[in-house]
């Protein structure tokens, strides 16, 4: 869908211009870049069964995406995407509530009362249809055994009952790319079974290790990635995202509607 056009009075106009004129010349700049920003070439779409992005939290969504490359080449950081989006939700009518501390372990907000973990993936080498978390969580000092580390990752998942990620996506020309998946809790709770294999040949100490979930058939469904660095974190990698559902993706070019 494109960014719906609502008529402005020529009072509210007023109201803009005349405090637009007590700006310095470089504020005007600033909000002559924004203006034009939201009036790039779009095209924002939604799952139509999402629960989550109804078409009020699509269209506000995606304005602050706009808003933000109005001034950044930069992908939005996780923390202004969980500001966004609480913001578009409550902005909806859907209740929304971030958690008070920035460093919880466990979920990251709170929508119609369900505990919710929030990611984003925006990294230069990313893949349309995989997906991967480079900080899932941390695996703290404890003792470092591949069966012991993979029950905090499903004890860590106790915490919250779904998980969405914002994908800043490789740019197709000069169009920027966004899209919001939604990564099923009962897809990585099937972890509990998944083949444990160390990095014997690592230099690493402690040695990082996997943990593979496949399907039936053998194919690789996702990995843990038990990172013996010096953060000591859990990355998921190479998730399908087939096995995943897309509620919305947001398209916008640098070039006038």
């Amino acid at each position: 869908m494109g960014k719906p056009v609502v008529s402005i009075s020529e009072k509210e106009i007023s109201e803009i211009v005349e405090p637009l004129r007590r700006l310095t010349p470089a504020q005007q700049a600033w909000v002559k870049s924004a203006i034009r920003a939201f009036g790039t070439a779009c095209q924002f779409n939604r799952a139509p069964d999402s629960d989550v992005v109804t078409d009020a939290v699509l269209a506000s969504l995606g304005d602050r995406l706009l808003s933000h490359h109005a001034g950044s080449r930069q992908a939005l950081s996780k923390d202004r995407f969980e500001f966004a989006f609480e913001a578009a939700l409550n902005a909806s009518g859907i209740t929304a509530k971030l958690v008070k501390s920035r460093t919880n372990r466990g979920h990251d907000i709170t929508i119609r009362g369900i505990p919710v973990s929030l990611k984003t993936e925006a990294a230069a080498n990313i893949k349309d249809e995989s997906i991967h978390v480079s900080k899932w969580m941390e695996l703290g000092r404890g003792e470092w055994k591949l069966p012991l580390l993979r029950d905090l990752f499903l004890e860590h998942m106790q915490s919250y009952d779904r998980i969405f990620t914002l994908r800043r996506l490789k740019d197709a020309g000069a169009k920027t790319r966004y899209e919001l998946v939604e990564i099923p809790k009962e897809l990585l709770l099937e972890a509990a079974n998944c083949e444990l294999e160390v990095c014997s040949s690592s230099k690493q100490n402690p040695q990082p290790g996997y943990g593979y979930v496949k399907d039936a058939d053998g194919q690789l469904k996702y990995s843990l990635y038990f990172d013996g660095g010096t953060e000591r974190k859990l990355q998921i990698k190479h998730l399908r995202k087939d096995l995943c559902k897309v509620h919305a993706t947001w398209i916008f070019g640098s070039t006038p509607a």
